[in-house]
C-alpha cells in the first residue's frame, strides 16, 4: 500500500496531480488545500498518500500534510461520505476550522461546505465529535499534540488506537516518549514499542 510519494510534480489541477517517481507517473486526487501548497511542475514534491482499493478501481488520494490525510481517513468512515465528498470537505474548510466546528457542534458552518446538507453535517458531528474534539485529538494537530516526528507520531497513535487503547492515554504516553527520545529515533515502530511498554506497565 502506498503511504507517501516523493518525486517530481509532472502536472496538476485543482482536483488532481501527477507525481513522477522514477519514470512512473502516479495520479492522485487532491483537495484544494493541497493544490495551494504544490510547487510548479518540474519541481520536487512530497505528498502523503492514502490508497483506496475497491473491486473496480485503485484510487490514490494525495495530501500536503499528515493532518489532512488523517482527517480524510476519518471522514470516509462516516456513513454516506465517500472519497469525493471528503475531498470537498477538505477543500472547503481547513483542518483546524473543521475540528473546531465539530467540537462546537456547529452544523450551520458545516452545512456551508459544498455538497454537505444539514443531515450530513449532523451525522458528521455525531460520528466525529468524540474523535476530533478535545485534547485527545493529537493526530489532527491540536495544541496538546506530542512534538517531534509528526508523521511517525500520527501513525503510531492510529496504530495504538486500533489496538484498543484510549486516545487520551495514547496522547499522554506519546507526549512523554517524544520528550525523551531524539526526533531522529522517532520511527513509527520505535514509538509503538515504547508506548506499549508504558501502556502495559
Amino acid at each position: 500500500m502506498i503511504a507517501r510519494l516523493r518525486g517530481t510534480l509532472a502536472e496538476s489541477s485543482y482536483t488532481n496531480c501527477i507525481v513522477d517517481v522514477g519514470g512512473v507517473g502516479y495520479e492522485l486526487s487532491i483537495p484544494l488545500s493541497t493544490f495551494d501548497k504544490l510547487p510548479l511542475p518540474g519541481e520536487a514534491v512530497e505528498l502523503q498518500v492514502l490508497t483506496q482499493v475497491r473491486e473496480d478501481a485503485i484510487t490514490l488520494f494525495g495530501f500536503a500534510t499528515p493532518e489532512e490525510k488523517n482527517l480524510f481517513r476519518e471522514l470516509v468512515q462516516v456513513s454516506g461520505i465517500g472519497g469525493k465528498l471528503a475531498l470537498n470537505i477538505l477543500s472547503g474548510m481547513s483542518v483546524a476550522n473543521f475540528c473546531d466546528a465539530i467540537a462546537q457542534r456547529d452544523v450551520k458552518a458545516l452545512s456551508r461546505i459544498s455538497g454537505i446538507g444539514k443531515r450530513t453535517a449532523e451525522r458528521m458531528v455525531v460520528e466525529l465529535h468524540d474523535k476530533l474534539a478535545g485534547p485527545g485529538s493529537s493526530a489532527f494537530g491540536g495544541a496538546d499534540a506530542p512534538k517531534g516526528n509528526l508523521e511517525s507520531i500520527n501513525d503510531a497513535a492510529l496504530a495504538l488506537e486500533n489496538l484498543g487503547y484510549k486516545r487520551e492515554a495514547i496522547r499522554k504516553t506519546l507526549q512523554a516518549i517524544t520528550a525523551e527520545l531524539p526526533e531522529a529515533e522517532q520511527t513509527t515502530e520505535a514509538l509503538i514499542r515504547a508506548a506499549l511498554a508504558k501502556l502495559n506497565f
